[in-house]
């Protein structure tokens, strides 16, 4: 007699990851007085929590980005402390170094860089266009000159380091120069190795200086890789089950085309995803716009991750077009040039005026920066050079987009969204000319 087939673990498994949405943005629209003349007074915001394995995520939230397993300049200990939900690390970076077999031997991302909360890990899409094409990390393409070169652009001075064709990619590493190769299948193989809760399938990012035509086959492209992608995460849960259960996001293409994004998310949102992604090349006057649609088509009841911003006035468009969580390198990128957040804009703490200004960074802040140090002494640092300049100022940095995201939030909730939104902007933005 054939003794009957095991069930597969892979539906159990899911239980560990999932999503409730708790308050709607539109509901609150209602409210008597409220400022809702943007989108024609409809709104897709919302607030809810995403339950992983090592933790909960109250949405809206910033995810920070720890590139390689190390936010820049900072501790983990501090990002918790500074009210980090959860980290995202990237995944090309992590496989060329140090290799996802030693994070997969450590136990995974969180255990490596001694995090204990949620994880996320992009796919490795983004180096596509970035390496392909030589712009690097320049996703808004509306600042980059046209080229006549089309979709065989590449910035002026660069080597095309990608070759993309149907089946995935073929790379040079920018460290030494070896050739790799990324299909859905070894991307999947990589981020289940690398260990986060959350992990992206393997996509194609165009530019926006791409052809329609290109971008109808890349879009096309993205698809199938999206269904390799599904299948072969399904096999590695099977097979990884003493593994904690890591969720797979679909990621929305179709740069500014409204009917190529919205066929995208018809064609993923119909697949086995835990949750999307919204990636792409955006121009910033569309980026609302380009959510929107997204969100409309992509369902109700999974998370959406927006996939690379972090200026406020992005960041408030984006959660009133419903994304739910969202990443960007900016706070500690812009921290290590010396320019540092405040409610009244942005400043750099290098210039002279503050050679001798012995107030907080922000008073009122409650990082551990502004806390303990003065701008005086940060002003000090970047002359002198020194590395705690960085950490100090990417600290602060950080804590001011959690803290913004968070007060969102809290705002959604409790039915004050539009005037926090526009007080917090006002103010920000009050100095630009």
């Amino acid at each position: 007699m054939t003794a009957p087939a095991e069930a597969s673990p892979f539906p159990a498994a899911r239980a560990a990851f999932g999503f409730e949405v708790e308050h709607r943005l539109e509901e609150t629209a209602r409210i008597p007085g409220a400022r809702v003349e943007a989108n024609g007074g409809r709104f897709l915001g919302r607030t809810g929590t995403v339950t992983t394995p090592h933790g909960t995520i109250r949405t809206p939230a910033f995810v920070p980005v720890g590139t390689k397993a190390t936010v820049k300049a900072v501790l983990p200990e501090s990002m918790r402390e500074l009210g980090a939900q959860a980290l995202l690390a990237n995944a090309y970076h992590l496989y060329l170094q140090p290799g996802a077999d030693v994070l997969d031997a450590a136990g995974g991302l969180g255990a490596f860089m001694n995090w204990d909360g949620p994880t996320f890990t992009d796919s490795g899409g983004f180096q596509v266009m970035s390496l392909g094409s030589g712009f690097k990390k320049v996703i808004d393409m509306s600042t980059v000159e046209a080229s006549a070169a089309g979709d065989d652009d590449v910035a002026a001075g660069r080597e095309r380091m990608a070759h993309v064709d149907d089946d995935g990619v073929t790379f040079k590493s920018h460290i030494n120069g070896d050739v790799h190769r990324f299909t859905p299948e070894i991307s999947m193989r990589v981020q289940h190795q690398l260990g986060a809760d959350v992990m992206f399938a393997f996509d194609e990012l165009t530019t926006l200086h791409n052809s329609r035509g290109y971008q109808e086959a890349s879009l096309e492209r993205t698809r199938r890789w999206a269904q390799r992608c599904v299948a072969e995460h399904a096999r590695l849960t099977e097979e990884r089950a003493h593994r904690p259960y890591q969720a797979l996001f679909g990621v929305i293409q179709g740069a500014q085309y409204e009917d190529l994004r919205r066929t995208a998310c018809r064609d993923l949102g119909a697949m086995d995803f835990d949750g999307y992604g919204i990636g792409g090349a955006l121009e910033k006057e569309n980026l609302g716009a380009i959510v929107r649609w997204c969100n409309e088509e992509l369902p109700e009841d999974r998370p959406r991750h927006l996939l690379g911003i972090s200026e406020p006035d992005d960041i408030f468009t984006a959660l009133e077009n419903g994304a739910d969580t969202f990443d960007c390198v900016s706070p500690t990128r812009v921290a290590r040039t010396s320019a540092v957040y405040t409610p009244d804009g942005r400043f750099n703490v290098n210039n002279a005026r503050f050679r001798t200004d012995f107030s907080p960074v922000h008073d009122g802040c409650d990082c551990y920066t502004c806390t303990h140090y003065t701008r005086a002494y940060l002003h000090h640092l970047f002359k002198a050079k020194e590395r705690l300049s960085a950490t100090l100022a990417s600290i602060h940095n950080e804590r001011f987009v959690v803290r913004m995201v968070d007060g969102a939030r809290e705002a959604m909730a409790d039915g004050t969204y539009f005037e926090y939104r526009d007080e917090f902007l006002g103010r920000y933005y009050a100095g630009r000319s």
